[in-house]
């Protein structure tokens, strides 16, 4: 991105997608392509943002019941060929799949979240990398990774462009281009700023998130994470976690 950039303020781009804690759903299908049953998850993150754990249920349509869905979550991120019969949605969506299949609505979340197995243990120590200065005028910088599993297309890099604002400046076809695209946004003083690039030699995506804080209230990198994450989920992306390096 040029570094003469006029540094945007209005509107955030994260404004525009419902950035609340809540749970992520997704579609599966059988082999054969007929639904099969739903995936319901949500991440828990540590009071600084980075990921503290992912729970989930997972509900069968041929064992009619809720489960533990942290075999099935597990395996989303592993296996490419669960991923190719898999759907993110939104509740809306998956509240329509469960109601015509069970003739019943979707619990509620709060329901739903009394069915996740128990919680994970907490998060390894926090790894540091890099100075632990703060950018020159900022009281605090942080810098985060959120990763994701899958393939991301022509469409959805569009798509992701329009919401952000975001010029792409490499080709999606070439696998050497690493970085393809980069934000930045002020508000109230702090400054963000996201890298939209292939990591672990293409196998994977990443928002490289840098946070430089101004005042004593971090509440905005929470937003900021949660949206961008729905937003990566919404073109197709699967979650697997959100760390921080600094």
């Amino acid at each position: 991105m040029p570094e003469n950039r006029p540094v945007t303020t209005t509107p955030l781009a994260w404004q525009a997608v419902d950035a609340s804690p809540s749970l992520h759903y997704y579609l599966v299908g059988d082999r054969g392509g007929e639904p099969d049953g739903l995936l319901v998850e949500e991440f828990l993150l540590a009071v600084d943002y980075s990921s503290a754990g992912l729970l989930s249920a997972f509900w069968s349509r041929r064992e009619g019941r809720w489960r533990d869905g942290a075999d099935t979550s597990r395996r989303l991120r592993l296996d490419a060929g669960l991923r190719a019969r898999v759907v993110p949605t939104g509740r809306a969506g998956a509240a329509e799949f469960y109601r015509d299949l069970c003739g019943v609505e979707l619990p509620d979340e709060a329901a739903l979240r009394a069915g996740f197995g128990a919680l994970p243990d907490p998060p390894a120590p926090l790894l540091r990398l890099g100075r632990p200065e703060a950018t020159p005028g900022f009281r605090e910088t942080r810098v985060y990774r959120i990763l994701f599993v899958d393939e991301l297309t022509q469409d959805g890099l569009d798509a992701l462009s329009d919401a952000w604002q975001m010029p792409i400046t490499g080709d999606l076809a070439d696998p050497d281009v690493r970085v393809l695209g980069a934000v930045r946004r002020q508000v109230s003083g702090d400054a963000f700023r996201w890298d939209l690039r292939r990591v672990a030699a293409g196998a994977a995506w990443g928002l490289d998130v840098t946070c430089d804080l101004a005042g004593e209230r971090a509440e905005a990198i929470g937003v900021l994470l949660r949206g961008l994450t729905t937003q990566m989920r919404q073109q197709g992306l699967i979650p697997v976690t959100i760390d921080r390096f600094r």
